[in-house]
C-alpha cells in the first residue's frame, strides 16, 4: 500500500483542504494516509473529520493517526509538511512583543524580518530531524514543504537534510486573477508567468489572446490608489518597480524599508498597513475554533470540493505521469534564475511527472527584481547558516541584513533584541554559541 503522511495533521482545516483534495483523485484510491501531530487531541479531531469526509465521498483511502513520528513516516511514498513550532502561544507572541519593546513593528512576521529569523530558527532543527528519520524509513519520499518560513525552510532540507523537497504556496496561483479581479478586469483567457522567491516573486508577464494586460492594470491601479484599499503596498511596488508581487500587501510590507518606519507614522495609515495582523489571525481562529470544530469534526455529511493546493496535483502527476504545472519552490542550482545566489531557493514554473519536480530555466530577472530579491536572500541564507551552525553571530548578522530591522534600529539594538529573543525563546532554541 502506498503512503501519504501528514506531519502537523493537527492544523485541521488545512488537513482537509490538502487530504480533502488527495481523497477525489482516482490514482490516489486506496492510498494510506498516515497523520502525526504532537497535539494529540487535534490529531484525533483531524482523523475523525478525514473518516466522515471518506464515508461522504466515497474513497478507499485509509486514514490512520500515529503517535510515532517514525512510524507514521516509515514506507511513505510523500511526507506533506504543515508544522508551526511554538505555535501562537509562546512563540508567536514573543516573536511581535519584544521587538515592539524596540520599537520594531511588524505584520505577519513568519518568512523575514526579526519574526521570521526566530521562526526558522526554531523550525530547521525539527526539520532536520525529519529529515534524519526519512533518512532511514522513506529515503526517497518527496517531502511536499507548506510551512514558512518557505525558502529557508525548503532549502535546509535540500542542503542539509538530503531530501527531495518542493516547497508549495497558493500565492503564485491565485496572483493574477486577484488582481485582475481586485481591478474589475476579467480573468478569461489569461496567459502569464511568475518567478522570484517565494511571497516575493513577480508577475513577469500577464497577456490575453497575445495583448499584454500591464498598461491597463497600472492606469486602473493608479485610479484606485486614490482611494484606501487592501493592496497599496503592491500597487506601489508595482509603480516604483514595474511588476506586480505575488503575497500580500501586509506580507509586503515588512518585507521592504519603505512602509514600517517609525520616523514616518503616517506611512501606516496612508498604506493602510495591518500592524500585528497576524497575532489578531491567530486570537480569531482560537476564538473560533469551537463552532468550526463542530462544522468540520463532528459533521459526519461533510463535504469537499478539490481546491487550488498543489499537493494532490503534485501526487497525481507523479502517480499517472501526466504532466503538470506548478509554481515550486527549489534550489537555485544552475542559476535557474541567473542573477539569484546558487544557494537561494527560487519560486519558478516546474513540470511534474513521475520523474518528479523539474524546475524551469528563467534567466536575469529584471535588475531591480532581483535587487530586492537579494534583500531577502541574504537574510534567509544567513539564517540558514546560523541554524546550522549554531553561532550566535550569524543569527546578529542575518538580523543587522533585514531590510526592515536594519532601516529602524542600530547594530547594538539589533545585537541586543536578538539576545532578548534567544533567551526568551529558551529551550525553543538549540543552545547557540
Amino acid at each position: 500500500m502506498s503512503k501519504i503522511t501528514f506531519l502537523g495533521a493537527g492544523s485541521t482545516v488545512f488537513a482537509k483542504n490538502v487530504l480533502g483534495d488527495c481523497m477525489l483523485v482516482p490514482s490516489i484510491q486506496g492510498f494510506e494516509f498516515a497523520l502525526f501531530d504532537i497535539d494529540h487531541e487535534r490529531l484525533r479531531d483531524s482523523e475523525k473529520m478525514l473518516n466522515n469526509m471518506k464515508e461522504t465521498s466515497g474513497s478507499t483511502v485509509q486514514i490512520k493517526a500515529y503517535t510515532d513520528r517514525k512510524e507514521a513516516l516509515r514506507g511513505a511514498k510523500y511526507v506533506i509538511n504543515a508544522i508551526q513550532v511554538g505555535g501562537y502561544d509562546p512563540c508567536t507572541i514573543t516573536d511581535f512583543e519584544i521587538p515592539k519593546k524596540y520599537g520594531l513593528r511588524q505584520t505577519i512576521a513568519d518568512t523575514i524580518g526579526i519574526g521570521g529569523i526566530f521562526r526558522n530558527l526554531r523550525t530547521i532543527p525539527v526539520m532536520l530531524d525529519f529529515a534524519e528519520d526519512m533518512q532511514e524509513v522513506c529515503p526517497d519520499a518527496w517531502f511536499l514543504n507548506y510551512t514558512n518560513p518557505m525558502a529557508a525552510l525548503t532549502g535546509a532540507m535540500i542542503r542539509y537534510g538530503g531530501i527531495k523537497t518542493v516547497g508549495l504556496c497558493h500565492s503564485v496561483q491565485v496572483c493574477a486573477p486577484h488582481l485582475l479581479r481586485s481591478l474589475d478586469m476579467p480573468t478569461d483567457n489569461i496567459q502569464w508567468k511568475i518567478a522570484g522567491i517565494n511571497h516575493m516573486a513577480w508577475l513577469l508577464e500577464i497577456t490575453r489572446d497575445g495583448e499584454d494586460l500591464y498598461p491597463e492594470i497600472k492606469r486602473r491601479a493608479e485610479e484606485k490608489q486614490k482611494t484606501k484599499h487592501h493592496d497599496m503596498v503592491r500597487y506601489e511596488l508595482m509603480k516604483r518597480f514595474g511588476y506586480y508581487v505575488t503575497e500580500s500587501s501586509e506580507h509586503n510590507a515588512e518585507y521592504h524599508p519603505y512602509f514600517i518606519k517609525s520616523r514616518y507614522p503616517e506611512l501606516i495609515e496612508k498604506f493602510n498597513i495591518p500592524l500585528d495582523e497576524y497575532p489578531r489571525r491567530c486570537v480569531n481562529q482560537i476564538a473560533g475554533w469551537k463552532k468550526m470544530r463542530e462544522d468540520l469534526v463532528n459533521n459526519k455529511n461533510l463535504q469537499h470540493d478539490r481546491t487550488h493546493e498543489y499537493g494532490s496535483y503534485i501526487i497525481e502527476a507523479m502517480e499517472t505521469n501526466n504532466p503538470y504545472k506548478i509554481g515550486g519552490n527549489v534550489l537555485n542550482t544552475g542559476r535557474l534564475i541567473s542573477n539569484l545566489p546558487e544557494k537561494a531557493v527560487v519560486e519558478v514554473p516546474c513540470l511534474v511527472d513521475s520523474s518528479g519536480v523539474t524546475p524551469t530555466y528563467v534567466g536575469d530577472l529584471p535588475e531591480q527584481l532581483a535587487a530586492l530579491n537579494r534583500t531577502n536572500i541574504n537574510t534567509q541564507l544567513l539564517t540558514i547558516e546560523a541554524a546550522v551552525t549554531q553561532k550566535k553571530e550569524h543569527i546578529y548578522q542575518a538580523a543587522m541584513l533585514d531590510p526592515h530591522t536594519a532601516a529602524e534600529l542600530s547594530i547594538d539594538d539589533i545585537v541586543s533584541l536578538c539576545d532578548d529573543l534567544i533567551e526568551a525563546h529558551g529551550d525553543w532554541l538549540p543552545k547557540y554559541k
